[in-house]
This record gives C-alpha cells, structure tokens and sequence, in this order.
C-alpha cells in the first residue's frame, strides 16, 4: 500500500530577474493506493511525474509524509527501493548495458553474487517475459516496444511488490502499446501508472485525475476519464466573462 499524507511539494528557482522564486508542484495530497492497478491522468505539467516520484524517493516531500508499505521513502530510501521498481517513459534512459542479457545482470548483481548463477537467472527473467530471443541482440537494434519490455524486465528481476509506470506508452505505436498493456496485466505487482494513454487507463482498477498540482478526481476510471475529457474540451473563458 502506499499512502500519502497532507503531501506538498515545492521547489526552488528563480525568475528572469534573478529573485528566487518557490513553486508548488503538488499540494495537499492526502490518498491511500490499494488497488492492484491505478492510473494517474492530466495535463502536461499537473504534477503526475512529481506524484510517482515521490513513492520511490526520487523526489522528497516538502511537507506531508509518504509511506510505502509503512516505510516513509525519506527516512530509509534503500528499503523502499527494494520494494518499488520504476518505469520510465523512454526505455534508452534506462537501459545502460549494450544487450538485455547484459541489461538484466545489472539488475541481479546485488542480489546474485555469482556470475554463473547471475546469468542463468537473467536468461530465466528474459525467457519467463518472452524476451529469450532478444538476450544477446543490442539494444539499439531494438524496437521501442522491445525496449520497454527489456527495461520492465530489469525492474521485475529484482522482484519489486510496487511498478511505478511513468507515461511507459508514449513513444510506442499501437502493436507495441498493446505488448505492454499485456505485460502489465501479467504483473503481479500493483502498478501505479502515469499516461496519457486514456485506453490503457481505462482497463485500471482506479484512477486519478492531477490538475495544477492536486488530485481533483479519483475514482472508476470510466467517470474520472469522462471528467478528464470533459475538462480538455472545454472551451476556456475569456477576459470578462466572454467566451
């Protein structure tokens, strides 16, 4: 489970002028995430990316508290990691290793000293996602799908209980996209999973709508996603009331 309470995130900058300038990028977000499968939906710099971050410890909460299965990210960021595999929206930002065999012993090396054994286990991961094929390929020769599907791959080796998914669709084309969502629903994990992709969301236990910073809607995918939809098409109001 993961909880978040009275969360607040703020951060440092400065203006054209040079004053330093603090903004809030989340604000009293108070949630408790159960479910095996959630969405977080919303516009392009609402606070999704911030939301996720904070559950592994990649961002810190300014005020508030996040609990990951009774462990606050702040206090002991190893543990957490332990529990919490993160997704990233472009997979080359996460593979570092020139072939997903490679990419996958990575992953295993503090948990599997031999290197015999590492990579008998990391032949077994790759076969048990169907990506046996492509252990000695490089990963530059890779499809955007098989990217993805190797870096999920190197999270699940370490056998994380959360996936943290962030925008994992985006750079994908449809085949690709459906792979995915097909991995996903195989996870035994619970996946917590920013998107764009209203489909994918569609298929959640739950999901949450951001806008500037908060959570304004949570709930049945189909009702939050009607709400999302009926936000974006909105036509702004104008200068006086005109619209």
């Amino acid at each position: 489970m993961i909880e978040y309470r009275g969360v607040g995130v703020t951060v440092e900058g400065y203006d054209i002028d040079g004053a330093s300038v603090a903004t809030q990028i989340l604000r009293d977000v108070t949630l408790s995430l159960t479910e095996r499968r959630i969405a977080v939906i919303g516009a392009n710099g609402s606070g999704k990316s911030t939301l996720l971050k904070l559950v592994n410890g990649l961002v810190r909460a300014t005020t508030g508290q996040v609990l990951v299965e009774g462990i606050d990210p702040a206090e002991d960021g190893r543990a957490v990691r332990r529990r919490v595999g993160h997704v990233f929206t472009d997979p080359g930002a996460q593979l570092v290793m020139a072939t997903p065999l490679e990419e996958i012993e990575l992953s295993l090396r503090a948990s599997v000293k031999g290197r015999a054994e590492r990579k008998t286990r990391a032949l077994a991961v790759l076969a048990e996602h169907g990506l046996a094929h492509l252990a000695n390929r490089s990963v530059h020769t890779l499809s955007g799908g098989e990217r993805q599907l190797v870096a999920l791959a190197s999270v699940l080796a370490v056998e994380p209980s959360i996936v943290i998914a962030d925008e994992p669709t985006t750079l994908l084309d449809l085949r690709n996209r459906i792979l995915l969502e097909r991995a996903f629903d195989a996870l035994d994990q619970q996946l917590v999973c920013s998107t764009h992709d209203l489909d994918l969301a569609a298929g959640m236990d739950r999901a949450l709508l951001v806008d500037d910073g908060r959570v304004v809607a949570d709930g049945p995918p189909a009702e939050i996603i009607a709400r999302y939809r009926a936000q974006m098409t909105a036509e702004p109001a104008q200068e006086g009331g005109r619209r």
